[in-house]
């Protein structure tokens, strides 16, 4: 995928943050001067409030945003899109409503000619191969678990590590993660939150400051803090 550029965010905001805070500066860097962003609320019920949030702080970034659900033919608001940001919310809902549209290929080819991707928690998730590895409930029920996969990873956006001396006895997110790959051959980045991914072709790197946890099939979960991780998930 030599022509991808890829923004994949754990979380919108963060404790004591206000929306997009923590990430202004690498947003603001990524997109350079693409000004006019495509923005998709479909993972919330309210979808013109979501707009509303997006369209001020994008606004206060220099940047120009047009919400999916406001335009009459969404194909051609992503041809003409400088770049796309998907928010997030429920992953079962956003993914419903990208199939339902027919929009999951529009995306994939503008990704793919090179026009920034913002994925967000949920917009993170429908980055990958599938939503398989989302946290959050079925809600509703798309088409298929198959996503937009624009990396050959899954992603499980806020990340948990269990707590030292918790009495909970439920699965922990690593054992669940560790049932998706007795199942599934497909790495795994558990993307804690104040993490993000920066995709720039064949390159993975890991930012922020929280780290991440990488989990392969077979093979023992490896601990990241920052820099470059293709090597671990079959890139490069």
């Amino acid at each position: 995928m030599p022509l991808r550029r890829i923004l994949l965010i754990s979380n919108s905001t963060v404790y004591g943050r206000g929306y997009l805070d923590h990430v202004e500066e690498e947003i603001k860097e990524f997109l350079e001067d693409r000004k006019n962003v495509l923005f998709f609320p479909f993972a919330l019920k309210d979808w013109n409030s979501y707009a509303a949030k997006a369209r001020e702080r994008f606004a206060a970034f220099g940047y120009t945003v047009t919400s999916a659900h406001a335009v009459a033919d969404k194909v051609k608001a992503i041809e003409d899109a400088d770049a796309v940001f998907i928010g997030g919310g429920n992953t079962f809902r956003l993914l419903k409503a990208l199939q339902d549209d027919g929009l999951l290929e529009a995306i994939r080819r503008r990704v793919d000619e090179g026009m920034p991707y913002i994925g967000s928690s949920a917009g993170s998730n429908v980055a990958a191969p599938t939503i398989k590895t989302t946290n959050d409930m079925p809600i509703v029920e798309p088409q298929s678990f198959d996503a937009l996969g624009l990396v050959p990873f899954q992603i499980n956006p806020h990340y948990l590590d269990r707590e030292p001396g918790s009495t909970h006895m439920g699965e922990t997110r690593e054992e669940r993660i560790i049932q998706f790959l007795e199942e599934n051959e497909t790495p795994v980045v558990g993307l804690r939150e104040g993490a993000w991914l920066r995709i720039e072709g064949n390159s993975v790197l890991l930012k922020g400051t929280t780290g991440a946890r990488i989990f392969r099939c077979g093979q023992d979960p490896v601990e990241v803090s920052t820099g470059e991780i293709s090597r671990l998930l079959r890139l490069g």
